[in-house]
């Protein structure tokens, strides 16, 4: 947004009233006088409007008021990137570079993921500066729902879709998985929903039913999907409402 749309938006005064204030150097943007009205506000940056005079086109009513008043403030950011073969979901990784590289935002230093994908996995991988709503995205103890596609080296026989759906004990693991949904969409193709984030968990329940997975693509976490207007690499913030859900 536009400094002076924010400032004629917020005091509330006419765009020409909030040019006036802007070079008049009565708007900080970060501590610092700002005094350009096309100014882009980013959302880690704080306005604050200060002084006399706002002006509302309507009289003299309110035109000397003393005023100090913070405009825009950093919200926390909450991100959905359909995340590329190739990335990582961490900072720092010496053979592949991280998600974070494909969004286009400052301070990313103080961004995190809300749950992972290995580095040969695409798809859905959310992202915050918020601990607690992260938090609630990756706790096993919200039961959030994720949805992958796999495609397979061979197709899953009924006994293998049955244990799926039962609970399958991973290797290395003493308790089962929790009942999973499988969906068969082609021989080779089927659609698996889970409650539950374990370590390459997806990859170990089809190895425990005897199959392969040849490539993994996860579509949605909870009520956000990626299924039909994210394209792979592209990211977008969650809207209110999707951020709510969780």
């Amino acid at each position: 947004m536009r400094l002076d749309k924010l400032v004629s938006e917020s005091l509330p005064c006419s765009r020409l009233e909030a040019k006036k204030i802007i070079l008049s150097g009565r708007v900080l943007v970060n501590g610092e006088v700002c005094k350009k009205a096309a100014n882009k506000i980013t959302d880690d940056q704080e306005v604050i409007f200060t002084g006399t005079g706002i002006g509302t086109g309507s009289g003299s009513a309110g035109q000397n008021r003393q005023l100090s008043r913070k405009l825009y403030r950093q919200t926390a950011r909450y991100i959905v990137i359909n995340k590329p073969s190739g990335f990582i979901c961490s900072t720092h990784d010496e053979a592949y570079p991280s998600a974070l590289n494909l969004i286009d935002v400052i301070n990313k230093s103080k961004l995190h993921f809300a749950g992972r994908l290995d580095q040969d996995t695409t798809g859905l991988v959310l992202i915050s500066d918020d601990g607690q709503w992260t938090h609630r995205v990756t706790s096993p103890k919200y039961k959030q729902v994720k949805t992958y596609r796999i495609l397979l080296d061979t197709p899953l026989t009924e006994q293998a879709i049955e244990s799926l759906e039962n609970g399958v004990l991973l290797k290395d693991s003493e308790k089962l998985t929790k009942p999973a949904t499988v969906n068969i969409l082609q021989p080779l193709e089927v659609e698996l929903i889970i409650t539950e984030g374990r370590y390459h968990q997806v990859k170990r329940m089809i190895a425990a039913v005897g199959s392969h997975v040849e490539s993994l693509h996860r579509i949605s976490v909870g009520h956000v999907t990626i299924a039909h207007d994210l394209e792979i690499g592209c990211w977008r913030y969650l809207t209110s409402s999707e951020k709510d859900l969780f």
